[in-house]
């Protein structure tokens, strides 16, 4: 363990439904992220990351934690907040070792915004929260904030990274961008949605990217084909088709939105560097889950296990120890967050956590023993219709994919991700594959035994 004068300050940045591809650092055409950019390009990019549940709130504590929502048990988007109360995380922990903590952002575990454990430091807002004028919970009192929210979180976590003190920081970041505006019930149900989409960018970047092609991916024109859980037919819900899928307009938006939040970040990176903290602090970024932009004709339904969903962003800068524009290929789960700051902060592991350190791949080497898949799973809410009875348990190895649907008899899928990278054969009636389909059920439920819960 480190010394109390060697531990490194830590800052950990948590995007809102940016998915793998949305970034500069990771191959996008033009979107403008320079400053989220620094990160990766300044210290290792993880090129296989992936969210193990797609959904806001369950894998926002698959964060905190280091555990799948199986074990943690926040496992939806409905009102969670009397477990979110009582979740071990690892603020709780940096505190306890003396960390000075604070916590800016979207929480989402529950729409009340009282502070949580762990924290020093708190302002957050109810549920969803808005972008324009927010109302707030600053150290528990209400408070009526002016401005656009992405740019008030990050110049408050600035302005606690600029404080003089004498012991390491935590400082958590946790942005609504790039969700949208959504009016939502304490079960999770989505009560209004506004007619942009709830996609609304700061009026200074209202026009960027207008002129700008959106990219597409070649199954945006798969419409769910062969895929038996996407091709019911679901009363009050349209067939899968050229209409169903995320518009240009919404993803120009969602865009501009992105950039919105990089634009601010600029201030925090200032202020690490204004604090002489540059070289000791270790920057965390990454998505709390991916989204669709029309592939499989898919929209808002960013639960299932497809790669644009499921993969996520994740850098990590830390200039004393990480080698700048640096590319780990090894797969990298959400639940790694947690156990890689205890270990670089020198504290003691959380009990029960499912991941594990990345220091090792920061470091430039593979374990022996380190996975090779990664298990998703996703259960059952009432937001979204299509989405109804789609719980599941998926196992992703680096060639191979298998979903097996909890609750939908005879409609699990099995994809080949060497020969059809973009999910639009499903190969699970295929002759010829039985045994790759045992040994994927097998490691699936070597997953699933495996954890903790």
């Amino acid at each position: 363990m480190n010394s109390p004068n060697e531990r490194p300050n830590v800052l950990v940045v948590v995007l809102d439904d940016v998915r793998f591809d949305d970034l500069g650092f990771s191959g996008h055409p033009f979107v403008q992220t320079p400053n989220f950019d620094r990160v990766a390009n300044e210290g290792m990019r993880f090129a296989n990351a992936f969210a193990p549940i797609p959904l806001c709130s369950p894998n926002r504590a698959c964060i905190l934690t280091g555990q799948y929502a199986h074990s943690h048990g926040i496992v939806d988007n409905s009102d969670r907040g009397l477990r979110s109360h009582q979740l071990v995380t690892f603020p709780t922990a940096l505190q306890g070792a003396g960390y000075e903590t604070a916590f800016v952002g979207k929480w989402h575990m529950g729409l009340d915004d009282s502070p949580r454990p762990g924290f020093d430091e708190w302002l957050s807002f109810r549920g969803q929260g808005d972008y324009f004028d927010p109302e707030v919970n600053d150290n528990g009192k209400p408070r009526q904030l002016t401005g656009y929210a992405t740019d008030l979180f990050s110049e408050r976590i600035a302005e606690f990274i600029r404080r003089k003190r004498d012991r390491p920081f935590l400082a958590c970041l946790s942005h609504k961008a790039v969700h949208p505006n959504l009016v939502q019930d304490a079960d999770g149900s989505i009560r209004q949605i506004p007619e942009d989409g709830g996609f609304t960018p700061p009026p200074r970047l209202s026009r960027l990217y207008e002129r700008e092609r959106i990219p597409r991916r070649p199954n945006a024109s798969s419409y769910g084909n062969g895929k038996r859980a996407l091709e019911r037919r679901i009363e009050g819900v349209p067939p899968l088709g050229p209409s169903t899928g995320t518009p240009d307009h919404v993803v120009r938006n969602r865009l501009r939105i992105l950039t919105a939040a990089d634009q601010s970040f600029a201030s925090v990176l200032g202020a690490v560097e204004e604090a002489g903290q540059a070289e000791n602090t270790v920057i965390v970024l990454t998505s709390d889950h991916g989204y669709f932009y029309g592939e499989h004709g898919l929209n808002e339904e960013r639960r299932l296990a497809y790669e644009e969903s499921i993969r996520v962003p994740l850098a990590v800068r830390w200039p004393a120890r990480v080698t700048a524009g640096s590319e780990a290929n090894a797969f990298a789960l959400s639940v790694d967050i947690a156990p890689t700051v205890l270990e670089l902060a020198g504290a003691e592991p959380l009990p029960g956590m499912d991941g594990r350190s990345l220091l090792p791949l920061l470091e430039g080497w593979v374990p022996s023993d380190w996975r090779r898949s990664a298990l998703i799973e996703y259960f059952s809410d009432a937001v979204w219709p299509r989405m109804a009875n789609m719980g599941y348990h998926a196992v992703r190895t680096e060639r191979w994919k298998y979903i097996r649907y909890t609750e939908l008899a005879g409609m699990d899928e099995l994809y080949d991700l060497e020969m059809d990278p973009y999910e639009m054969r499903n190969l699970i009636n295929e002759t010829g594959l039985d045994e790759t389909k045992t040994e994927l059920r097998a490691e699936l439920e070597l997953l699933l035994r495996a954890s903790s819960g």
